[in-house]
């Protein structure tokens, strides 16, 4: 095995302990508040699951990204992945309009103009302030 190998099964080991133990933490606050007991086994069998289920979708976010010609995933890709869940959709759509909404975009990603009493804020300018450049496009040199 090379290095390369062993520095993925490593990491791998660790994010698995990382992820047994969140689960074991939340399944024990669970069965404190409903007066019952989960075993060891049960704790290494629902973190294998989710393993599994972490690793499945990660790999289809990629190839939904990858479909659409990116290399970053977007909420899109993440919209499709729950395209066959209607309530987990509808739910995800409406964190993410919250979401947007307070970054002060709308869905298209464009800024959401706002008119206030004192007239200033609205939404977060982006880009180069007015005046900063040249105005005579790229690659032109001065006359």
């Amino acid at each position: 095995m090379s290095t390369t190998d062993d520095a993925a099964a490593e990491r791998e080991e660790r994010l698995k302990s990382a992820l047994w133990y969140s689960i074991g933490q939340f399944v024990d606050e669970e069965c404190l508040t409903c007066d019952l007991n989960a075993t060891p086994q049960f704790i290494g069998a629902l973190t294998e699951l989710v393993y599994t289920q972490i690793a499945n979708t990660s790999h289809d976010l990629e190839l939904f990204s990858a479909h659409a010609g990116r290399s970053v995933i977007t909420p899109a890709d993440v919209m499709l992945l729950a395209r066959r869940n209607e309530k987990l959709e509808e739910y995800m759509q409406m964190e993410l309009s919250a979401i947007r909404a307070a970054e002060g975009r709308r869905v298209g990603g464009e800024p959401v103009v706002t008119a206030t009493a004192g007239g200033g804020g609205g939404a977060k300018k982006r880009g180069r302030p007015s005046g900063t450049g040249g105005g005579r496009g790229r690659g032109k040199g001065k006359i």
